[in-house]
């Protein structure tokens, strides 16, 4: 029984850091989707609108079926559905795009993940959750890291503009952080991204119909290092593997491995996104600014190592109770 029992765990960890990986991976490969899209004339707006209108569609359905019979769950949480919609959704996608129209990928995404500093900062802030001196060493780690991705000792020239729109999908990610770690709502993940999702979709799709939000398309192919795509190619793979793939696999991944591991494992997605850049646009980030997001990660790392002092809670396999009566009525996992 015993090593049945470890068998078990060690599979359910392994699915994880699989599932993790996955969702980093799928993730990353975003910007550099985007950039050939964006290139060919299509706005941040548009590119925005179509992934997460995709991937709305791909997930209310699963969205759904995961609060059937408890349809109070939604009523209860309409605002906190709506704010994660147009924040941590909308906002960061939309910042994010942007971002990579001014500045590399792989620049554009370390200065996003610099979004875990940000958390603790409003933790202690409005929460009074004190920085230990780890965290405090880990924010200077990631500061001087910012200092050498912005590449600012050297002089090169890097859009001022790129690096707010940036800045604005770093809030955009801290925001996904805060509302996401609250389980005290009782709404499951993925009805909080597919709500958030359709709400999101709500949003981009009213500015752009307004003129708020600039809505320019193609239908020239997008042009990768060396090879095309057909445009209606990657807009699926955008809205379908960057967007709906991923919020599944990484709400499956956290259900596995708890959001602490998880976390440290979704920083995957900046080495990710050079990789994609890489192979997809020929771009490499100057090795001062690798060395950079080396110390960016190494900062955020430690941040969080430091950020909290209650252990990771690992669920416990339930004891065998004699009494039938409480067997069948065991709530379930």
């Amino acid at each position: 029984m015993t090593a049945l029992t470890h068998d078990t765990g060690s599979s359910r960890t392994a699915a994880g850091l699989t599932l993790a990986v996955a969702s980093a991976t799928a993730f990353g490969l975003s910007g550099a989707l985007a950039r050939g899209l964006l290139d060919t004339g299509w706005s941040a707006g548009a590119a925005v609108t179509a992934r997460t209108v995709i991937a709305a569609l791909a997930l209310v359905v699963p969205g759904l079926l995961a609060v059937r019979g408890r349809w109070e769950l939604l009523r209860d949480n309409l605002g906190l559905i709506a704010i994660y919609g147009v924040s941590a959704v909308a906002g960061a996608q939309l910042c994010y795009f942007y971002a990579v129209t001014y500045m590399q990928v792989s620049v554009a995404l370390l200065l996003e993940y610099t979004a875990p500093v940000a958390v603790v900062v409003w933790l202690w802030l409005r929460h009074g959750h004190r920085p230990s001196g780890l965290t405090v060493v880990g924010a200077a780690l990631a500061a001087c890291g910012l200092v050498l991705v912005l590449d600012v000792i050297s002089g090169a020239d890097l859009s001022a503009v790129g690096v707010l729109w940036a800045l604005g999908a770093m809030v955009g990610a801290a925001s996904y952080f805060i509302l996401s770690a609250d389980e005290s709502n009782g709404l499951p993940g993925i009805s909080l991204a597919a709500g958030g999702l359709v709400v999101a979709s709500v949003v981009l799709g009213t500015a752009g119909a307004s003129g708020l939000l600039p809505f320019t398309a193609s239908t020239a192919d997008a042009v990768y290092d060396g090879f095309t795509v057909p445009w209606w190619a990657t807009v699926l793979a955008l809205g379908l593997v960057t967007a709906a793939f991923s919020y599944v696999t990484g709400i499956e991944a956290g259900r596995r491995l708890g959001s602490r591991l998880a976390s440290f494992v979704a920083l995957g997605e900046v080495l990710a996104a050079v990789v994609w850049a890489w192979l997809l646009l020929g771009e490499l980030p100057r090795a001062v600014q690798l060395a950079g997001g080396l110390l960016v990660l190494a900062g955020v790392v430690v941040v969080k190592l430091g950020e909290g002092r209650a252990p990771l809670t690992v669920e416990p396999l339930p004891e065998p109770d004699p009494e039938p009566a409480t067997l069948s009525g065991r709530p379930a996992a």
